[in-house]
């Protein structure tokens, strides 16, 4: 989770919520008994309350963004736009929706989760896990809703470096692929080669 007003952050900090992790951990049965999910929920606003204090130190944000694949399942499924309108199409994910569908979601089998809209076979097993990180982000933070960016941590990577290399300039090549500030002067073939050309004589006539 990340705080600011520009490209860099005032205050970023990174939780154990991610939403394979607490799959694995907590929502081990298929589908979840209500107690796992009872449980990861409790573990979950435990997790976040020390860092909603720190947040709330620097004032109430007035733009709230999720970055991730499962985040964009959740507002798919949730009535937004598909990913062929395009990645400027506003999409939001609102609390009440994340609710309603982290029940839904609770009771189904993940062969059932597929049939959802733009939910993928590798997203399916963690949709509840981050459902319920969402909707318990959102409820702390006291936010209705929040805005899914298209892009997520690998574009982000690619921006910094981009910016990097505007600033810094290209790296310097590794030592082992440094070439020498003499290049070697070509050698001649061994006349004993095979691939050596042998002089022809003129025929004068």
């Amino acid at each position: 989770m990340a705080y600011g007003e520009d490209e860099l952050p005032e205050l970023a900090t990174s939780v154990p919520l991610g939403a394979s992790r607490l799959t694995r951990d907590w929502l081990q049965d298929d589908p979840p008994s209500a107690k796992s999910v009872k449980d990861l929920r409790r573990y979950i606003r435990n997790t976040l309350k020390p860092v909603v204090r720190d947040f709330a130190k620097l004032g109430k944000a007035n733009h709230v963004a999720g970055t991730s694949k499962t985040l964009r399942s959740l507002a798919r499924i949730a009535g937004a736009a598909p990913s062929g309108a395009g990645p400027y199409v506003k999409r939001e994910l609102f609390a009440t929706d994340l609710g309603l569908w982290a029940q839904r979601i609770s009771a189904m089998e993940v062969e059932d989760r597929l049939n959802l809209p733009g939910v993928s076979e590798a997203r399916a097993p963690q949709l509840l896990a981050g459902a319920l990180v969402a909707e318990a982000a959102l409820e702390m933070f006291e936010f209705p809703s929040m805005e899914i960016c298209p892009w997520a941590l690998r574009e982000g990577l690619i921006l910094r470096r981009l910016d990097q290399l505007v600033i810094e300039g290209p790296l310097e090549p590794a030592p082992h692929v440094t070439q020498s500030d003499h290049p070697a002067e070509p050698q001649s073939p061994d006349p004993e080669s095979p691939d050596a050309k042998k002089p022809q004589s003129a025929d004068a006539r």
